[in-house]
């Protein structure tokens, strides 16, 4: 992705970055004076200085704090090649992590150690390039930091400034519910396509797991800079459509009281029954002579209602979709024949048995795969090929990410390999693989499967724990690791169960607000009364989250958002549990001027949680 122009981003630029005096000019450690009270950022934290690029799987531009402090010491290295105290050769990336313990800082680098590689034996230690680095950036230190510490063996530790960290109260306030995003240019258009279960019968928790990833990564990467697509691709057509059609006409001569035998592939949970009863009592015995080889209107009014059921529990699921695309769409509208003929053209078709071929185990396929059938028909492989080729050069997405479940793991090679041979950049599409879900109840587990009518529903899940608990408990483990979903547990109304954890923590903020003097005006709060070791961790974890929110799109591992909400309800509870162990400590003081200073930490606290839940579809309650 182009950079996008700084001076569009909010003005905020090195005006901003105020020097400091009163630094120990050896650079072993940088003291920065507290800079003017009333200061504070631009609402976002904006900067453009440090703009990184990463190399799994997208490119993000982000303005993060971190990145601020990356620039700093790229300055200095830069600086350091000048002078020529380090050499003019190629050295690595700086990359800044946070360190393990709070008291080494915020922010740290091993930049020396891993320079020390590359300015060769005679070059200096890492101690003394960490010592340089550390003084040129104590002649001109920007007014969030508050120190740069050189650590053995060659570290650079960074803390930044409390009276900095403190008006960033205000910045949140200020961004509101925007807070968290990335205020970068547009990154282009992407495409997430998910669930696209086919209408063959109700969703089950497995692929609700599905529903939950690909619409908290749809939200991560709106807040990321995306503008964001969601897609459900179903399939109307072929041989799963024919077994749905076979099944319910065999349910409705049944119900009609004929002896009608089902077979092995026939679908045979209960819902096949209903779906029968209810079109007799729509149609009556209008399809009582219907051939079973002619059922495909049977099987239209099927899955047309389980279409229905499927879009009622999504959206009671709070997962909405931009646009939803059939197969049947793909062969009438789509240039179906235009991409069959590309692939000939690239020697990646041949016939067999009658039959068209695509030589997708060249492509990393576990097998070849049939594309269409010796009667004429053609297979899902060959009908999803022409609809990426729609989305990229239809649609013209500037990005696609799939959500797939890992029994199609083996086709993930085959399809990026075909899409490239499409014409298509690798970096423009990612598939990401999800793992299956055991659904335990009483520590039970319990199976699941569609034909055979065991499985459990999302209906039933969102009935028996609620949304909100089933969004959080779906999208909080990794998506290439199996999970298990404990009904019992995410029942629980106590600090056990995750979820319920960190909405009590706001509605705790919540009810703070509401049983506070209406006299007190906590909105005019002077936020540098803040100085309590607890509202500084906590101001620190807030100002987390557009890390988060740039650490999940960049992975499209949505699942950081709620263990970061927890360790920030962790937060505000041990800031809350200070005032029980100490009056002075308490929200609520006596003192007005600081009860409105912790009035509205406490709002913006309230805010941040409600961001990071809303990430993940789950809802900030006021009152529980």
């Amino acid at each position: 992705m182009r950079a996008p122009d700084v001076g569009a981003v909010d003005g905020f630029h090195d005006r901003h970055l105020h020097p400091r005096p009163g630094l120990d000019p050896t650079g072993r450690a940088v003291l920065v004076e507290h800079h003017q009270p009333r200061w504070h950022a631009a609402p976002g934290l904006h900067c453009f200085e440090g703009l990184v690029r990463f190399e799994h799987m997208t490119t993000l531009q982000t303005p993060l704090i971190r990145d601020w402090v990356a620039a700093l010491v790229r300055e200095a290295v830069a600086r350091s090649q000048g002078t020529g105290f380090l050499p003019s050769v190629a050295l690595p990336e700086v990359t800044i992590e946070r360190p393990p313990k709070l008291e080494q800082g915020d922010f740290a680098t091993n930049f020396a150690l891993r320079a020390k590689r590359a300015v060769g034996p005679r070059g200096p230690s890492p101690m003394d390039i960490a010592s340089t680095i550390s003084a040129h950036i104590a002649q001109d230190p920007p007014s969030y930091l508050a120190g740069v510490e050189a650590a053995a063996p060659g570290f650079l530790n960074f803390t930044l400034a409390d009276d900095w960290l403190r008006e960033q109260v205000n910045t949140i306030l200020a961004d509101g519910a925007q807070f968290g995003s990335l205020p970068v240019a547009k990154l282009g258009r992407v495409q997430v396509e998910f669930v696209s279960a086919n209408p063959t019968g109700p969703l089950h928790v497995g692929t609700a797991r599905n529903a939950a990833l690909g619409d908290s990564i749809a939200r991560v990467l709106a807040r990321a800079g995306w503008q964001v697509q969601r897609e459900y691709y179903y399939n109307d057509a072929g041989a799963q459509m024919e077994h749905l059609a076979r099944s319910v006409w065999k349910r409705y001569q049944q119900a009609l009281g004929r002896q009608v035998e089902l077979s092995g592939d026939d679908y045979r949970g209960e819902y096949i029954s209903e779906l029968a009863q209810e079109i007799l009592r729509e149609h009556g015995d209008r399809f009582a002579s219907l051939p079973m080889e002619q059922a495909e209107e049977l099987g239209g009014l099927a899955s047309r209602r389980i279409m229905q059921w499927i879009e009622t529990d999504l959206e009671r699921a709070r997962v909405h979709f931009d646009s939803w695309f059939s197969e049947a769409r793909v062969i009438r509208e789509g240039d179906f024949q235009r991409v069959l003929d590309l692939l000939r053209e690239r020697g990646l078709v041949y016939e067999r048995e009658g039959a068209q071929w695509l030589s997708s185990q060249e492509l990393g396929d576990e097998r070849d795969r049939v594309l269409i059938r010796s009667d004429g028909r053609p297979t899902y492989t060959a009908t999803d090929i022409a609809y990426h080729y729609d989305k990229f050069f239809v649609r013209s997405f500037d990005r696609v990410i799939n959500i797939w479940g890992a029994d199609h793991q083996g086709q993930v090679p085959s399809m990026k390999a075909i899409v490239k041979n499409l014409g298509v950049e690798p970096e423009r599409f990612d598939i990401l693989i999800y793992q299956m879900v055991n659904v335990l109840r009483h520590g039970e587990v319990v199976r699941m499967g569609k034909r055979a009518g065991t499985f459990v529903t999302l209906s039933e899940v969102l009935d028996e724990v609620g949304v909100d608990a089933t969004r959080w408990f779906l999208v909080s483990r990794s998506a290439d690791s199996m999970m298990e979903f404990d009904l019992d547990l995410a029942q629980k109304q106590s600090s056990e169960n995750p979820v319920y954890y960190v909405e009590y923590a706001h509605a705790r903020l919540a009810k703070v607000l509401r049983d506070a003097d209406p006299g007190v005006d906590w909105r005019a709060a002077d936020v540098q009364l803040l100085t309590q070791p607890t509202e500084l961790a906590l101001i620190r974890r807030m100002l987390q989250l557009p890390e988060m929110v740039e650490l999940a799109a960049r992975n499209l591992a949505p699942h950081h958002i709620p263990h970061y909400a927890y360790e920030l309800a962790r937060a505000t509870q041990a800031w809350y549990d200070a005032g029980n162990d100490d009056r002075a400590l308490r929200i609520l003081t006596e003192d007005r001027a600081l009860q409105a200073a912790r009035l509205k930490l406490a709002a913006a606290a309230r805010q941040v949680l409600a961001n990071a839940l809303d990430l993940v579809g789950v809802i900030a309650p006021d009152s529980m």
